[in-house]
């Protein structure tokens, strides 16, 4: 692709930031330079601030079903571009194109959902609270949000935030990750393309000073962030200080759980897939497989088989399965981690340091599918998030074992069970300490319509994303409370006090 200089998208127009520094955009498929991103200044921020206030009053009196009609040819919008999207996902961020064709589905499932908001968006009525005295609870926008999206998903997120925050009559900024923009800038053509009221979405670039704009202004309402837990800590300290509402999704250490009666074609589809989709790199990655004694062998028998077989390569060849990780510091991490788990006395099965790959993909950043046995809960291995295709495999006495174990953790973003035993899957879905849950599925994601979002470390903030749990938190409720009086003249009956004596009745007439 050509050398790309990445701009923001500022009251419906591209800018291009001048007088700041920009950092290169690289193809992790292959280690190349295709683009620059601007580490934009407080001044723009600003503008973009400013640039949303101004488009608040006026979208949020629009009406709803407007509203609604703008997410619509979003949506129509982002299907007749859905390669072009996908290629922009795979290019920058080197999701493999088939998951990023599917990263795409699903925020188009997102928009779907979202232009259901007429239904979600209705309040409470209570008639009779006393005499003639009833309640109203309204639903109503708060006015400017500020997003910040990791460089994994850098399309999921949007669909987490923007329709949500926009359809709901907010206006909002959101700030992609340098490592993955290129989504976001096909998007700012497709706001233009439906004629987005300009100011109702802007897009800036830069690092962490952009949303160190916003906690303490007083245009902004509330900030979106996914990302790491010690980021999200920092905004949470940050936004309760500024007194803005906050959303934040933190990073994860999930649990696949193999019981002795596992389905093995089942589990080992869908291991691949957790554990090896998306490099690893997603918050809902398989990190630990832990196997039961009466499985135990067998299972690292089978991964092993199951993982020499997947193919690694450019993420845009459809005949590999997984493309390489964001970037060269992401692949020395997660070299230093599989050095932890050897010095720390992990069985290491398979190693993906140093990968056969083609002569165009030598100086891309690959890991390939990589595999530890004997690993034991306090290895760092095993409490903390790789990040990569990295599988530690342990063995659990029995299903109150992991329980405890996923109890213990910090982090509590989803765990996962193989088992046909009904016994099992309930009191696994009770018990175990995660904000999200699966049963005999690697990736424990809930649909559109359903909130998505874990616990402990790996939630923050207020609300989950999307479903009722996305209307409710960029959204207030307005309560009202009205007492029905009759005008000047008539009783609290309805009739007239002025001494009226006009025959109504029409026998009389």
């Amino acid at each position: 692709m050509d050398f790309t200089r990445i701009k923001n998208f500022i009251h419906g127009e591209w800018v291009e930031e001048s007088g700041v520094e920009y950092v290169p955009l690289y193809n992790p498929s292959t280690g190349e330079a295709i683009g620059e991103v601007p580490l934009s200044s407080e001044k723009t921020s600003f503008e973009a601030v400013d640039s949303s206030y101004a488009a608040y009053d006026s979208w949020r009196k629009l009406s709803v079903s407007k509203r609604m009609r703008f997410l619509f040819d979003m949506r129509q919008a982002m299907v007749e571009n859905k390669e072009n999207l996908a290629v922009s996902i795979a290019v920058d961020q080197a999701k493999h194109i088939s998951e990023a064709r599917g990263e795409i589905g699903r925020v188009i499932e997102i928009l779907e959902t979202s232009c259901s908001i007429p239904t979600l968006l209705q309040g409470e009525h209570l008639d009779g609270i006393a005499g003639n005295i009833n309640g109203r609870v309204v639903k109503q926008p708060l006015g400017v949000f500020g997003g910040v999206a990791p460089f994994n998903f850098p399309a999921l997120v949007f669909g987490w935030f923007i329709p949500y925050a926009i359809g709901v009559g907010n206006t909002f900024i959101y700030k992609p990750s340098t490592q993955s923009p290129l989504f976001m800038q096909e998007m700012g053509n497709i706001f233009n393309q439906i004629g987005l009221p300009p100011g109702v979405v802007n897009i800036i670039h830069g690092n962490r000073s952009i949303p160190g704009t916003w906690y303490e202004h007083p245009k902004m309402s509330g900030v979106c962030l996914v990302g790491s837990t010690p980021t999200a800590k920092k905004m949470a300290e940050a936004c309760g200080r500024g007194g803005k509402r906050s959303m934040l999704l933190g990073g994860a250490k999930n649990f696949l759980v193999v019981m002795e009666d596992v389905n093995w074609d089942v589990f080992i589809d869908n291991f691949i897939h957790s554990c090896y989709g998306s490099a690893g790199q997603r918050c809902l990655a398989g990190s630990i497989v832990a196997a039961v004694p009466e499985v135990y062998d067998e299972l690292i028998e089978r991964v092993l088989e199951a993982s020499k077989k997947v193919t690694y390569g450019d993420a845009m060849d459809p005949d590999v399965y997984m493309g390489p990780v964001i970037s060269a510091k992401a692949k020395a991490s997660i070299e230093e981690y599989i050095k932890i788990g050897i010095e720390q006395g992990s069985n290491l099965i398979l190693d993906g340091r140093n990968p056969d790959l083609p002569e165009k993909n030598q100086n891309g950043y690959f890991v390939a599918p990589t595999i530890f046995t004997d690993v034991t809960p306090c290895r760092r291995i095993a409490k903390e998030e790789i990040f990569g295709p990295v599988v530690s495999v342990m063995k659990i006495k029995d299903l109150d074992d992991v329980l405890q174990l996923i109890r213990e953790q910090k982090f509590g973003n989803g765990a996962c069970i193989f088992t046909q035993n009904q016994y099992y899957t309930e009191k696994f879905i009770a018990e175990a300490d995660v904000g999200m849950v699966g049963v005999n599925v690697g990736v424990c994601a809930p649909h559109p319509y359903l909130p998505f979002g874990g616990i402990k470390d790996s939630h923050l903030g207020t609300n989950k994303v999307q479903g009722k749990d996305g209307i409710d938190f960029f959204t207030q409720n307005k309560v009202a409370t009205i007492r029905v009086t009759p005008p000047a003249g008539v009783s609290e009956e309805g009739k007239k006090t002025d001494g009226d004596k006009s025959v109504r009745s029409c026998v009389a007439q």
